[in-house]
């Protein structure tokens, strides 16, 4: 297992683990979490992931009794990292990802978010972060791919992960949580926006985003349920900057910055059960909105909005939130893609919205959008 992050340009490689510590099975989630507490005071690194389904574990209400194909949690054991500037292939050349197609059609779409709205009407929630999945097929290498579409977007959080079973290909602009001693940072991502079709609109396309009531009405909604999933956990809770919006190859998106001072040895399950998986990418009420989720979403979210980083023997951690992530088992592939839904999101909008997400892959093999009935939405 070689885990490769490269967070706020600042790379560290982990390869060759001493041991693996994984888990499929939520009845030994907990003993997964006294395995890695071990490991760190051992001295050893720990670098891996957790899918989102392993936040269903820490909620008896949400845990479903069964055992998953996909890890819950998967860390290597490492004696040390590798900080040295690892070198990307320069002129990558790779035969793009094909055979594009999502999992719903627009039908069974719409029908879902008019169900959303209609649990938001009623009160049970005020927002809902949901998902679906665009499926590729891909034969080549997947290193290369993750270094072509690296360059051509850059993004803060990027990573990379390579097991004997599958790739994963992390461009996630999304910050999940940082903590160095006793201080803790994390950074909710909320609202997007395409980039303009001109310089000037171009240029006012960030301040759009910014000023758009319905994007910082989903951005503070979020940010709110951070700063107290971080009340839970420390104090001097602080929001020193919302509505930051930044400017990617294909859109723009905001987030707001949320700290907190925490126990320098906290424990690693109490956090996570608090934190995890973060509001961004459930909605809120969490829990209301994470059963919601688990009704409406017909496949696994696996390390869609889950988490990917890595934990120091002093418990210092580095995480992001994996959107913009594809999974690579064989030649089969995935990446989801979510939104925001509020009272006033509509089908349509949410559609234009995660097909814009995902032009950043779909862009590699020069596929135009389309908006078709069946399944396949992307023209052969």
């Amino acid at each position: 297992m070689e885990v490769l992050t490269q967070f706020e340009k600042k790379p560290r490689l982990f390869s060759n683990p001493e041991f693996i510590i994984s888990c499929f099975d939520p009845s030994l989630l907990v003993f997964s979490f006294e395995e890695m507490e071990r490991a760190l005071s051992r001295g050893y690194y720990l670098a891996g992931f957790f899918s989102y389904e392993a936040g269903y574990c820490f909620e008896e209400k949400l845990s479903k009794h069964k055992l998953y194909d996909f890890p819950l949690l998967y860390f290597g054991a490492y004696k040390g990292v590798n900080e040295n500037r690892i070198e990307l292939p320069r002129r990558p050349s790779v035969k793009p990802p094909e055979n594009f197609r999502l999992n719903i059609r627009p039908d069974e779409y719409s029908l879902n978010i008019k169900t959303i709205r209609d649990y938001i009407a009623k009160g049970d929630v005020y927002q809902i972060t949901y998902c679906i999945k665009l499926l590729f097929e891909f034969g080549g290498s997947a290193f290369s791919l993750y270094s072509q579409l690296l360059r051509e977007q850059p993004v803060p959080y990027p990573a990379y992960i390579q097991t004997e079973k599958f790739r994963i290909l992390s461009l996630s602009p999304e910050l999940f949580i940082k903590k160095e001693s006793t201080h803790m940072v994390t950074k909710p991502m909320k609202g997007t926006w395409p980039r303009g079709g001109d310089r000037l609109s171009d240029f006012f396309a960030p301040f759009r985003l910014k000023y758009d009531l319905k994007n910082r009405a989903e951005n503070v909604m979020i940010a709110d349920l951070l700063r107290n999933d971080l009340g839970r956990l420390g104090l001097n809770i602080k929001a020193p900057t919302l509505f930051e919006v930044a400017r990617y190859k294909t859109l723009c998106q905001m987030t707001s910055t949320i700290t907190a001072k925490v126990d320098k040895d906290i424990s690693i399950y109490r956090l996570f059960s608090s934190l995890f998986p973060s509001g961004s990418v459930t909605g809120a009420p969490k829990i209301s909105a994470m059963e919601i989720i688990s009704r409406l979403e017909p496949r696994e979210r696996k390390i869609y909005t889950g988490a990917i980083g890595y934990i120091t023997p002093e418990k210092d951690m580095f995480f992001n939130i994996p959107i913009r992530t594809l999974l690579i088992e064989g030649n089969q592939g995935e990446m989801g893609i979510g939104g925001g839904i509020v009272w006033d999101s509509t089908p349509a909008g949410e559609w234009s919205e995660g097909l814009l997400k995902a032009k950043f892959l779909t862009d590699l093999a020069k596929i135009p959008f389309a908006n078709k009935g069946d399944v396949s939405i992307f023209p052969s």
